[in-house]
Protein backbone atom coordinates (compact mmCIF):
# COMPACT_ATOMS: atom_id res chain seq x y z
CA UNK A 1 0.00 0.00 0.00
CA UNK A 2 1.37 3.40 -1.00
CA UNK A 3 2.06 6.10 1.56
CA UNK A 4 -0.77 8.27 0.19
CA UNK A 5 -3.27 5.42 0.21
CA UNK A 6 -2.44 4.65 3.81
CA UNK A 7 -2.57 8.35 4.74
CA UNK A 8 -5.96 8.70 3.04
CA UNK A 9 -7.32 5.70 4.94
CA UNK A 10 -6.09 7.12 8.26
CA UNK A 11 -7.49 10.59 7.60
CA UNK A 12 -10.84 9.27 6.34
CA UNK A 13 -11.15 6.99 9.36
CA UNK A 14 -10.45 9.84 11.79
CA UNK A 15 -12.72 12.26 9.94
CA UNK A 16 -15.60 9.78 10.00
CA UNK A 17 -15.07 9.28 13.73
CA UNK A 18 -15.14 13.05 14.29
CA UNK A 19 -18.22 13.52 12.11
CA UNK A 20 -20.02 10.75 13.99
CA UNK A 21 -19.41 12.71 17.17
CA UNK A 22 -20.54 15.97 15.49
CA UNK A 23 -17.37 17.69 16.64
CA UNK A 24 -16.00 21.07 15.61
CA UNK A 25 -14.95 21.20 11.90
CA UNK A 26 -11.85 23.11 12.97
CA UNK A 27 -10.72 19.92 14.68
CA UNK A 28 -10.95 18.10 11.34
CA UNK A 29 -8.74 20.70 9.69
CA UNK A 30 -6.12 20.49 12.42
CA UNK A 31 -6.27 16.69 12.43
CA UNK A 32 -5.72 16.46 8.65
CA UNK A 33 -2.70 18.77 8.80
CA UNK A 34 -1.31 16.92 11.81
CA UNK A 35 -1.66 13.55 10.05
CA UNK A 36 0.09 14.96 6.97
CA UNK A 37 2.91 16.44 9.07
CA UNK A 38 3.43 13.18 10.95
CA UNK A 39 3.37 11.20 7.70
CA UNK A 40 5.90 13.59 6.15
CA UNK A 41 8.20 13.07 9.14
CA UNK A 42 7.78 9.30 8.74
CA UNK A 43 8.56 9.42 5.02
CA UNK A 44 11.63 11.58 5.58
CA UNK A 45 12.79 9.18 8.28
CA UNK A 46 12.34 6.21 5.91
CA UNK A 47 14.21 8.10 3.19
CA UNK A 48 17.06 8.86 5.59
CA UNK A 49 17.33 5.17 6.50
CA UNK A 50 17.29 4.20 2.82
CA UNK A 51 20.12 6.66 2.13
CA UNK A 52 22.14 5.28 5.04
CA UNK A 53 21.54 1.67 3.87
CA UNK A 54 22.52 2.64 0.34
CA UNK A 55 25.82 4.12 1.50
CA UNK A 56 26.52 1.00 3.59
CA UNK A 57 25.86 -1.31 0.63
CA UNK A 58 28.05 0.84 -1.62
CA UNK A 59 30.91 0.59 0.90
CA UNK A 60 30.50 -3.19 1.10
CA UNK A 61 30.49 -3.42 -2.69
CA UNK A 62 33.76 -1.53 -2.84
CA UNK A 63 35.28 -3.96 -0.37
CA UNK A 64 33.98 -6.91 -2.40
CA UNK A 65 35.38 -5.39 -5.59
CA UNK A 66 38.73 -5.06 -3.83
CA UNK A 67 38.45 -8.67 -2.60
CA UNK A 68 37.74 -9.93 -6.11
CA UNK A 69 40.77 -8.09 -7.43
CA UNK A 70 42.90 -9.57 -4.64
CA UNK A 71 41.73 -13.16 -5.35
CA UNK A 72 42.43 -12.65 -9.03
CA UNK A 73 45.98 -11.48 -8.27
CA UNK A 74 46.42 -14.50 -6.01
CA UNK A 75 45.24 -16.79 -8.79
CA UNK A 76 47.70 -15.17 -11.21
CA UNK A 77 50.50 -15.57 -8.68
CA UNK A 78 49.64 -19.23 -8.14
CA UNK A 79 49.64 -19.87 -11.90
CA UNK A 80 53.02 -18.15 -12.22
CA UNK A 81 54.39 -20.47 -9.53
CA UNK A 82 52.94 -23.54 -11.16
CA UNK A 83 50.33 -24.06 -8.46
CA UNK A 84 47.23 -24.59 -10.52
CA UNK A 85 45.41 -26.04 -7.52
CA UNK A 86 45.90 -22.81 -5.56
CA UNK A 87 44.92 -20.74 -8.57
CA UNK A 88 41.71 -22.76 -8.87
CA UNK A 89 40.96 -22.22 -5.18
CA UNK A 90 41.58 -18.48 -5.53
CA UNK A 91 39.19 -18.31 -8.49
CA UNK A 92 36.53 -20.18 -6.47
CA UNK A 93 36.86 -17.60 -3.68
CA UNK A 94 36.67 -14.83 -6.23
CA UNK A 95 33.45 -16.39 -7.59
CA UNK A 96 31.94 -16.46 -4.09
CA UNK A 97 32.81 -12.81 -3.61
CA UNK A 98 31.29 -12.03 -7.03
CA UNK A 99 28.05 -13.77 -6.01
CA UNK A 100 27.92 -11.70 -2.82
CA UNK A 101 28.54 -8.58 -4.88
CA UNK A 102 25.68 -9.49 -7.23
CA UNK A 103 23.30 -9.86 -4.27
CA UNK A 104 24.43 -6.49 -2.89
CA UNK A 105 23.97 -4.87 -6.31
CA UNK A 106 20.41 -6.18 -6.43
CA UNK A 107 19.85 -4.87 -2.90
CA UNK A 108 21.37 -1.53 -3.94
CA UNK A 109 18.97 -1.30 -6.90
CA UNK A 110 16.03 -1.93 -4.57
CA UNK A 111 17.27 0.74 -2.17
CA UNK A 112 17.63 3.24 -5.00
CA UNK A 113 14.13 2.44 -6.22
CA UNK A 114 12.71 2.81 -2.69
CA UNK A 115 14.60 6.07 -2.21
CA UNK A 116 13.16 7.37 -5.47
CA UNK A 117 9.64 6.56 -4.25
CA UNK A 118 10.35 8.24 -0.94
CA UNK A 119 11.58 11.33 -2.73
CA UNK A 120 8.44 11.46 -4.85
CA UNK A 121 6.28 10.99 -1.75
CA UNK A 122 8.11 13.77 0.08
CA UNK A 123 7.68 16.18 -2.83
CA UNK A 124 3.98 15.39 -3.28
CA UNK A 125 3.20 15.33 0.43
CA UNK A 126 5.07 18.56 1.07
CA UNK A 127 3.09 20.25 -1.72
CA UNK A 128 -0.19 18.92 -0.32
CA UNK A 129 0.77 20.07 3.15
CA UNK A 130 1.46 23.60 1.92
CA UNK A 131 -1.89 23.56 0.12
CA UNK A 132 -3.67 22.36 3.26
CA UNK A 133 -2.05 25.06 5.38
CA UNK A 134 -3.04 27.68 2.80
CA UNK A 135 -6.66 26.51 2.90
CA UNK A 136 -6.74 26.36 6.68
CA UNK A 137 -7.29 30.10 7.15
CA UNK A 138 -10.06 30.14 4.52
CA UNK A 139 -11.84 27.15 6.03
CA UNK A 140 -11.57 28.59 9.52
CA UNK A 141 -12.99 31.91 8.31
CA UNK A 142 -15.90 30.08 6.66
CA UNK A 143 -16.49 28.10 9.81
CA UNK A 144 -16.52 31.26 11.93
CA UNK A 145 -18.96 32.94 9.54
CA UNK A 146 -21.24 29.91 9.51
CA UNK A 147 -21.12 29.61 13.30
CA UNK A 148 -21.99 33.28 13.74
CA UNK A 149 -24.81 32.95 11.22
CA UNK A 150 -26.26 29.98 13.10
CA UNK A 151 -26.03 31.86 16.38
CA UNK A 152 -27.79 34.89 14.90
CA UNK A 153 -30.53 32.74 13.37
CA UNK A 154 -31.04 30.99 16.69
CA UNK A 155 -31.34 34.33 18.44
CA UNK A 156 -33.85 35.58 15.87
CA UNK A 157 -36.10 32.60 16.45
CA UNK A 158 -35.46 32.43 20.19
CA UNK A 159 -38.67 32.71 22.26
CA UNK A 160 -36.86 35.03 24.65
CA UNK A 161 -36.68 37.72 21.97
CA UNK A 162 -40.38 37.37 21.28
CA UNK A 163 -41.05 37.60 25.01
CA UNK A 164 -38.97 40.77 25.16
CA UNK A 165 -40.99 42.39 22.36
CA UNK A 166 -44.21 41.41 24.10
CA UNK A 167 -42.92 43.17 27.20
CA UNK A 168 -42.21 46.24 25.07
CA UNK A 169 -45.80 46.17 23.88
CA UNK A 170 -47.04 46.05 27.46
CA UNK A 171 -44.84 49.01 28.39
CA UNK A 172 -46.22 50.98 25.45
CA UNK A 173 -49.75 50.15 26.54
CA UNK A 174 -49.03 51.41 30.06
CA UNK A 175 -47.57 54.62 28.65
CA UNK A 176 -50.67 55.06 26.48
CA UNK A 177 -52.86 54.79 29.59
CA UNK A 178 -50.74 57.27 31.53
CA UNK A 179 -50.76 59.74 28.64
CA UNK A 180 -54.54 59.27 28.32
CA UNK A 181 -55.00 60.07 31.99
CA UNK A 182 -52.95 63.26 31.58
CA UNK A 183 -55.03 64.34 28.59
CA UNK A 184 -58.25 63.55 30.47
CA UNK A 185 -57.38 66.13 33.11
CA UNK A 186 -57.35 68.80 30.40
CA UNK A 187 -60.84 67.94 29.18
CA UNK A 188 -63.40 70.76 29.80
CA UNK A 189 -60.70 73.27 30.55
CA UNK A 190 -60.69 74.76 27.09
CA UNK A 191 -62.30 78.14 26.16
CA UNK A 192 -66.12 77.93 26.02
CA UNK A 193 -68.34 79.58 23.41
CA UNK A 194 -69.41 82.30 25.85
CA UNK A 195 -65.80 83.01 26.69
CA UNK A 196 -64.97 83.29 23.02
CA UNK A 197 -67.84 85.73 22.36
CA UNK A 198 -66.89 87.77 25.42
CA UNK A 199 -63.35 87.92 24.16
CA UNK A 200 -64.57 89.23 20.81
CA UNK A 201 -66.69 91.87 22.53
CA UNK A 202 -63.77 92.99 24.64
CA UNK A 203 -61.63 93.21 21.58
CA UNK A 204 -64.18 95.43 19.85
CA UNK A 205 -64.36 97.80 22.83
CA UNK A 206 -60.59 98.10 22.92
CA UNK A 207 -60.49 98.80 19.19
CA UNK A 208 -63.10 101.57 19.62
CA UNK A 209 -61.22 103.08 22.52
CA UNK A 210 -58.03 102.97 20.50
CA UNK A 211 -59.67 104.79 17.58
CA UNK A 212 -61.00 107.45 19.95
CA UNK A 213 -57.53 108.04 21.30
CA UNK A 214 -56.16 108.35 17.78
CA UNK A 215 -58.83 110.90 16.86
CA UNK A 216 -58.17 112.88 20.01
CA UNK A 217 -54.49 112.94 19.35
CA UNK A 218 -55.07 114.06 15.76
CA UNK A 219 -57.39 116.89 16.90
CA UNK A 220 -54.85 118.04 19.45
CA UNK A 221 -52.19 118.13 16.80
CA UNK A 222 -54.37 120.21 14.49
CA UNK A 223 -55.12 122.68 17.30
CA UNK A 224 -51.40 123.12 17.93
CA UNK A 225 -50.76 123.84 14.26
CA UNK A 226 -53.50 126.43 14.19
CA UNK A 227 -52.14 128.20 17.26
CA UNK A 228 -48.67 128.35 15.75
CA UNK A 229 -49.99 129.94 12.54
CA UNK A 230 -51.91 132.55 14.55
CA UNK A 231 -48.83 133.41 16.59
CA UNK A 232 -46.73 133.93 13.48
CA UNK A 233 -49.31 136.29 11.94
CA UNK A 234 -49.46 138.44 15.11
CA UNK A 235 -45.71 138.66 15.25
CA UNK A 236 -45.51 139.82 11.63
CA UNK A 237 -47.89 142.79 12.29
Amino acid sequence: MGIFSRLTDIINSNINAILDKAEDPDKIIRMVIQEMEETLIEVRSSAAKAIADQKDVERRLKRLDTAQADWEKKAELAISKGREDLAKGALIEKSKVADMADHLKAELDQLKEALGRHEEDVIKLDAKLREARAKKATLQARQKTATNHVRVRKNLYDNRIQDAFERFDKVEQRLDRIEGEAEAYELGKGESLADTIQSLETTDEIEKELEALKEKAAASANDNKAEKKTSKKSASK
